[in-house]
């Protein structure tokens, strides 16, 4: 039998074209798509630093309508907002229930008067004060933590003997039922609790309280009023990442101005870094984090 050759016809023409198209688009979405990954790798976060002389009295005391002020002042800069109200509307709904996660440590809590300020706005915002709660420790065991559609993160700046600084990173160790399981090498996977069903796209703000930070400590626990100072700032921002290595930055700029030198941490904050890197959290970069700063700027360190 005579065998005969089958040429190519105008289907095959027309399915082989096609496919050479869609290769083409494929390659094309794939090009776009890693152009896409760059821009992101490249994108700056922001973080808003407001300073304020007068946000502490004579006393030591918090100025809660200074605080307010400056709570204010930053979120507007943050949405791009002039009133502080309309600011809040666009970080939380009427319908959310929110959880302000504060810090008690006794020796440097988070303000009565910033989680004040805070559920002020939150109910400015349209939020019922019965969907509002504000805590600490006991979290996983609270109704409106256990329910929340939106967190705000607010804590104070300090050293800390397990994770070398005490950040918003490590301020969310209560969402998990055994905190100290998370100390091991300088508490460096602190961002994989972030990942949690309770917490994982939920927080609306970050608020780093910059007061008196504490610069300087020696073991557990351990604190001396002689390594803090009055700042008087509060770094806020969407990113956690990006608004703790900026904190991460003043702590080591007034560890070398106090000390003569380059002080290394006792235990290296590495948390923040690993967060970025290994996490995808947020931006630990300097050079990728865009702070503007509002404010008093003696002293400034940054």
């Amino acid at each position: 039998m005579r065998k005969t050759h089958k040429g190519i016809t105008r289907r095959d023409f027309l399915r082989s074209t096609a496919g050479i198209t869609l290769a083409g688009t494929v390659g094309a979405s794939a090009s776009a798509a890693e152009a896409q990954e760059g821009a992101a790798a490249k994108k700056k976060s922001k973080v808003i630093l407001v300073r304020d002389a007068d946000a502490l009295d004579a006393n030591g005391s918090v100025n809660a309508e200074v605080i307010q002020r400056m709570l204010d002042d930053a979120v507007t800069a943050l949405v791009g907002e002039s009133d502080p109200v309309a600011a809040w509307k666009l970080l939380v709904k009427p319908t959310d229930t929110v959880g302000i996660k504060s810090n008690v440590w006794n020796y440097l809590p988070t303000p009565p008067e910033l989680e004040a300020a805070i559920k002020r706005r939150v109910m400015d915002a349209g939020v019922a004060e019965d969907r509002i709660g504000v805590a600490d420790r006991g979290i996983l065991q609270n109704p409106i933590f256990q329910n929340a559609t939106a967190l705000i993160n607010a804590r104070p700046m300090r050293t800390h003997h397990w994770a070398g600084v005490g950040s918003l990173l490590k301020n969310y160790i209560q969402f998990v039922p055994n905190p100290s399981a998370w100390h091991g090498d300088s508490c460096a996977d602190l961002a994989a609790i972030w990942q949690l069903p309770m917490v994982k796209g939920k927080t609306r703000l970050n608020v780093l309280v910059m007061l008196t930070p504490l610069f300087h400590s020696k073991g557990p626990h351990n604190f001396q009023k002689e390594y803090t100072w009055a700042y008087m700032g509060l770094l806020v921002g969407s990113d956690p990442v990006a608004v703790d290595a900026t904190g991460l930055r003043i702590i080591e700029a007034k560890r070398l101005a106090y000390f003569g030198e380059e002080q290394p941490f006792p235990i290296p904050p590495k948390h923040i870094r690993v967060a970025e890197e290994k996490y995808a959290l947020g931006v630990a970069d300097p050079s990728r984090i865009d702070v503007q700063k509002l404010g008093w700027t003696n002293g400034i360190l940054i």
